[in-house]
């Protein structure tokens, strides 16, 4: 953008004047990062409310603000918009949203993968290949629609040989357990739990630990304030592994913090620790970063943008999977060199690993 001279002479003198009259103090910037309810999200809850956010803010100068957000989607669309420094998310919808919409977005932080917690329920199929010609509910154009591809393509068929209804994760739940009409679904905690619990004879004929590591949850951040501003990945990387370090030390302090989050997520601490059962946490940095690092990763990041090409996620100039650039640590990018929009950066993470947060 391009100002007049005359224009950013006057700012730079009302900005003078301003820092005189405070004795030269700025006001500090408020990082904004959101996450909502899921159970691979509920250590950022635990860590703002408990001062561990706040003890790694302050090492680094920094002030974050954790902010749970109902809507999932709403959130996203508002780091997106700008109006949040960061959100926790599927990173299949980093791509799908801020990316896709050309807004340049780094993963900087990966805390789990869905080991379980996302699956496949039915009244009346014993294998996935049952259903094919079938109608299967869901969430569509979320990693339920990924889990239904994945699950489709491993038994030989494919998302046409199904038809699918979509439905939002507020009413999955409440559609299936009340209609016998919905044969089969496709969900993730605690809805599914609640749907395998509630329904006599219900079958899990897929689930999430069929594929390993391909519904990662992570942190975005936007480019420009990663690198501009790393003491804020910093801080809360470093948070982020303090917290986990405690949460998975098998202590009664840790027994506590699980039933603090069960609380937070509104659920029984049972079914809290059934959901953590599925997840595997990356509580260890050196796991994560040897994800972040890997060909595999790579591997399923073609599944990925393969996907949301096929289901029309990349908007109608997409005129193939290549569309959005995907960076990786190694310098190689998958899609479009020229339109990289998403950048994996586990450069943090390795500090982390190393002890040198």
């Amino acid at each position: 953008m391009r100002f007049h001279k005359g224009l950013i002479a006057t700012v730079a003198a009302a900005a003078l004047a301003v820092s005189l009259l405070t004795g030269g103090a700025a006001e500090a910037k408020t990082w904004r990062f959101a996450w909502n309810i899921y159970v691979g999200f509920m250590p950022y809850g635990w860590m703002q409310e408990h001062g561990i956010l706040a003890k790694w803010a302050k090492k680094y100068g920094v002030d974050i603000q954790l902010i749970q957000v109902n809507d999932y989607v709403g959130g996203i669309n508002q780091f997106t918009a700008g109006e949040l420094d960061g959100m926790a998310v599927a990173s299949m919808d980093g791509l799908t949203i801020p990316a896709a919409g050309g807004v340049d977005t780094t993963i900087m932080l990966v805390g789990d993968y869905s080991n379980g917690n996302d699956g496949i329920l039915s009244r009346t199929a014993d294998s996935v290949k049952d259903l094919k010609g079938q109608t299967v509910y869901l969430f569509e154009l979320t990693v339920s629609h990924y889990l239904l591809s994945r699950a489709l393509q491993m038994n030989g068929l494919d998302l046409p040989d199904v038809k699918t209804v979509n439905i939002t994760d507020a009413d999955i739940a409440s559609a299936f357990i009340g209609s016998d009409e919905i044969k089969h679904a496709v969900t993730w905690n605690p809805m599914l739990q609640q749907m395998h619990q509630k329904v006599p004879g219900v079958k899990e004929i897929f689930d999430s630990s069929k594929i390993p590591e391909e519904i990662v949850d992570c942190m975005l951040m936007h480019t420009e304030d990663v690198k501009a501003h790393p003491e804020v990945a910093k801080a809360l990387v470093g948070a982020w592994y303090e917290t986990l370090a405690m949460m998975t030390s098998g202590t009664p302090e840790a027994e506590k913090m699980i039933a603090d989050m069960a609380d937070m997520s509104g659920g029984s601490v049972a079914d809290f620790k059934a959901q953590l059962d599925d997840t595997f946490l990356y509580a260890k940095p050196a796991d994560a970063l040897d994800l972040m690092t890997s060909e595999r990763h790579k591997k399923t990041w073609d599944f990925v943008r393969k996907f949301s090409y096929k289901v029309g996620l990349f908007g109608e100039n997409a005129k193939n999977e290549d569309f959005v650039g995907i960076a990786f640590p190694d310098g190689s990018v998958l899609g479009d060199p020229s339109n990289v929009k998403l950048r994996i950066d586990p450069s943090f993470t390795e500090m982390a690993a190393k002890g040198q947060l």
